[in-house]
């Protein structure tokens, strides 16, 4: 019997990608703001056109991953400033400007 280990090796590394990506926005949100977002789509698109011309499964496979993951964070550093607007993250005081306060209601 012969075991593939192809999708244990791209679910394994799509749960690390997702996973790094997370505290990457949270600390792209506090450093930067919401100005970094063209970083992610430009970084997105590229990693979903590389993953076009990869031949091999799992590196084409990671690299979808990867830019996938890219272009969700551009929505999710946008979500990240309102989710520090409700106090739920701190707040980077040389940036207190950027933000509206919470609604009380």
């Amino acid at each position: 019997m012969t075991l593939s280990l192809t999708g244990i090796i791209i679910a394994a590394a799509t749960f690390l990608i997702i996973g790094i990506f997370h505290p990457v926005v949270v600390k792209t949100e506090y450093y930067f703001g919401t100005r970094a977002w063209w970083v992610f789509l430009v970084a997105g698109l590229g990693a979903c056109a590389a993953a076009l011309f990869i031949t091999n499964v799992i590196l084409s496979s990671v690299a979808g991953v990867v830019g996938a993951s890219c272009l969700w964070s551009v929505s999710e550093l946008f979500t990240q400033k309102k989710r520090v607007e409700k106090g739920w993250f701190p707040m980077n005081p040389r940036r207190k400007n950027e933000y509206k306060p919470a609604d009380k209601g």
